[in-house]
């Protein structure tokens, strides 16, 4: 599993992460605080505080997604 801290601030962002993950196979976590939503669910979203980086967790295929997600990831 690979964690790294992404930035969806607008709708526009969560909208492209999320047609960006969607077609993908694997599992993506989002983390705020103590809440986790599937990052392939829209709703699941925009229910976390989206003012504040959010951690996503990759569990599988590392390699070719994180190029993917490089628009989202804050260092």
């Amino acid at each position: 599993m690979t964690t790294v801290t992404i930035s969806l601030d607008t709708v526009e962002k969560v909208k492209g992460f999320v047609n960006t993950v969607s077609p993908l196979d694997g599992d993506f976590d989002l983390v705020s605080s103590r809440y986790i939503v599937d990052a392939k669910s829209i709703m699941g979203i925009f229910s976390l505080d989206l003012s504040k980086p959010l951690t996503l967790q990759v569990h599988n295929n590392e390699d070719r997604v994180l190029p993917l997600l490089k628009p989202y990831i804050v260092e």
